[in-house]
């Protein structure tokens, strides 16, 4: 009984959050959105930094090359996209 309990709180709080989603501005959702995950991924290079502890792991200069090519590169994509959304809205307006 405790565990229907549970997923009906876990319905209800997703549920009652998508409905205060609805009511916000573009701008808010993207901030809350976007500060959420932004804080996600700092947690999660701060998990990855972990593994530089040489007591506990073997690596070399070869392993950490490959693996910051890989976040630069996706990051450089992913500012790419941000960066191309914000020339589509200037592209298509005349001035004089």
């Amino acid at each position: 009984m405790n565990n229907i309990v549970n997923i009906y709180t876990t319905f209800a709080l997703y549920f009652h959050n998508i409905d205060m989603e609805k009511n916000k501005t573009k701008r808010e959702r993207f901030e809350i959105v976007g500060g959420k995950r932004i804080q996600y991924i700092l947690n999660k290079l701060e998990s990855l930094g972990n593994c530089a502890n040489t007591n506990n792991y073997e690596y070399n200069e070869k392993d950490v090359k490959k693996m910051f090519s890989a976040i630069k590169e996706k990051l450089k994509l992913i500012e790419t996209r941000f960066n191309n959304e914000l020339s589509k809205k200037s592209r298509n307006t005349f001035k004089f």
